[in-house]
């Protein structure tokens, strides 16, 4: 029903409303009291009667608390239920209390060499892992938009991560991330707009990563074009969200840093500036400091870990919806990025 003939309300308001063309839901619900007001020449009471009719005709769900859409209770639908994927690293997941959102955009930023295509791939094994595990149970789709995919580290990744136990020898973690090359932004909404919905609609991808998203955005665009980029990302990540929301999965982007003189002092900050950021669900950066660590030597089902020295990294929570600003530090070794504790 979406027609105001179907209303039960009195039939002289229905004439007057048929008179001025407001004979559907959404005509009227687009327009303000007063502006309704106006035009039908009706009192404020009796235009509130029939937004009230019209939506206990619409709204289809019981009313939910915050507690209910929090705890995910059996009131809650499965659309609004919030999920964590699993960092890979328990004293990481600790940090973001249980790993990085299931709904919206997470930003992974930081300038080369901070660790952001290893947190990236580590997802990528995460999410495979089952829930029980702090994974998803299902493979990941994974976005190149300027260098080639890692797949070479992602099988020194795999071959330490089988080794662990028994449980992760039979995932076959190699085969359910699935790779694709854009080379400009055309290429990317192709891709997100065609090829993912299919690629989704099977329930056998539960991430999303698009490395990186400043690729896209640093080329083709002019000065006087800044207001065209502001809107091609501002439909980018529109179209990330809905794709998070209607398959419940988490979108992670990866981004750039540049410098910043605002403050007086040389700084780096995220790319694309706030056009992009008002876009973004949580940010986490990533920086690779001066100081370095001398990783012991362990041994791990016949394969060695550590043993070398690598730099101290450093993993700020910028902004999220669920999270205060934080700062864990951390290194990468054969298995990946671990938690100094």
């Amino acid at each position: 029903m979406n027609s105001t003939e179907d209303l039960d309300i009195n039939p002289k308001i229905k004439t007057s409303l048929k008179k001025v063309g407001l004979n559907t839901f959404g005509k009227i619900l687009t327009l303000s009291i007063q502006d309704i007001q106006r035009l039908a020449k009706l009192s404020y009471g009796e235009v509130t009667g029939v937004k009230t009719a019209i939506a206990q005709q619409v709204v289809t769900q019981p009313p939910l608390t915050a507690f209910d859409i929090h705890r995910g209770t059996e009131k809650c639908p499965e659309s609004l239920k919030l999920g964590k994927l699993s960092t890979g690293c328990k004293q990481i997941d600790e940090v973001l209390r249980g790993g990085i959102l299931t709904r919206g955009i997470t930003e992974i930023c930081g300038e080369s060499a901070s660790g952001k295509t290893q947190f990236c791939l580590q997802l990528c094994l995460s999410v495979q892992l089952p829930q029980d595990l702090g994974g998803l149970g299902a493979g990941a789709a994974y976005i190149c938009t300027e260098d080639a995919f890692p797949s070479k580290r992602l099988g020194q990744m795999i071959d330490y991560l089988r080794r662990r136990s028994d449980r992760h020898r039979q995932i076959a973690f190699g085969d359910q991330i699935f790779i694709e090359h854009v080379p400009d932004l055309e290429s990317l909404n192709m891709c997100i707009h065609q090829k993912l919905p299919h690629l989704l609609s099977g329930g056998n991808v539960k991430l999303l990563v698009i490395d990186s998203v400043a690729a896209v955005f640093r080329s083709d665009y002019e000065l006087k074009d800044m207001y065209k980029r502001s809107k091609h990302m501002a439909s980018l990540a529109a179209s990330l969200q809905q794709l998070s929301s209607k398959y419940c999965l988490p979108v992670v982007c990866v981004n750039q840093v540049t410098d910043s003189m605002q403050t007086g002092v040389k700084s780096k900050v995220p790319a694309l500036g706030l056009a992009w950021s008002n876009q973004v669900t949580s940010r986490l950066s990533l920086a690779r400091t001066s100081r370095e660590l001398d990783l012991p030597r362990t041994m791990l089902n016949g394969a060695v870990v550590g043993g070398f020295s690598t730099s101290i990294r450093t993993l700020d929570i910028v902004f999220a919806p669920n999270l205060p600003n934080l700062t864990i530090m951390y290194v990468i070794d054969q298995e990946g990025i671990k938690a100094l504790t």
